[in-house]
């Protein structure tokens, strides 16, 4: 997500973990572990989401993260979810593809002394999802999913993630290229977008099965 043209966001491949610029540092921005620099493995494709996104992100997101169950997708550096942890919230899962990038998430866990509310899994995302969900991953009530762009991978997560993953009201962050129109389950409203460079996020509330 931080803008860098060699590679370009719109090369990425389907096995790319998310968010690329090399070797570098991800700052923390808010809550318990705010100030807080971790490094980010050189590894292509990986990048954090930008400060800016994340801080607008989060100051939507106030009022549900404390003590919020959040799963991200497409982990990558994990700064979403560990953003999460630092603002409050109970237990982050991240589904990470790349062995040495979940590894390198596992050890900032670990440097943060949160690995009691964060766990990773070495996985497939769309093969995660397809999984059914068991005791060890309750209805999550917080979503970010970041999926490589131009892969038709977010309409499928979209629908796995509606088979048992989501508590009743789950919030759902999805970041996209800014040229894809989302196609997703109808019991999501969008709550609030915001676009940085090539790509678009939009946080979509799941609305209770009364409609209220």
């Amino acid at each position: 997500m931080t803008r860098h043209r060699t590679p370009s966001r719109s090369r990425r491949t389907a096995s790319e973990p998310r968010k690329s610029h090399g070797g570098g540092r991800l700052r923390l921005i808010g809550g318990e572990y705010r100030r807080r620099l971790l490094p980010v493995l050189d590894s292509p494709g990986l990048r954090p989401t930008p400060d800016r996104v994340r801080e607008t992100l989060f100051n939507w997101l106030a009022p549900v993260t404390p003590g919020a169950r959040a799963l991200d997708l497409f982990a990558g550096t994990g700064a979403l979810g560990l953003e999460a942890i630092s603002r409050g919230a109970r237990e982050a899962l991240f589904v990470e593809r790349d062995a040495r990038v979940a590894q390198a998430l596992c050890t900032n866990l670990g440097t943060l002394g949160a690995t009691q509310r964060g766990r990773v899994v070495n996985a497939d995302a769309l093969a995660f999802l397809a999984a059914p969900p068991t005791d060890a991953t309750p209805p999550f009530t917080l979503v970010f999913l970041d999926p490589p762009f131009r892969q038709q991978l977010a309409q499928p997560c979209c629908e796995w993630l509606e088979r048992g993953w989501l508590a009743e009201e789950a919030y759902i962050y999805l970041e996209t290229e800014s040229e894809l129109a989302p196609q997703v389950p109808v019991s999501w409203q969008l709550h609030r977008e915001i676009r940085a460079g090539d790509s678009t996020g939009r946080l979509y509330r799941r609305l209770p099965a009364d409609g209220s």
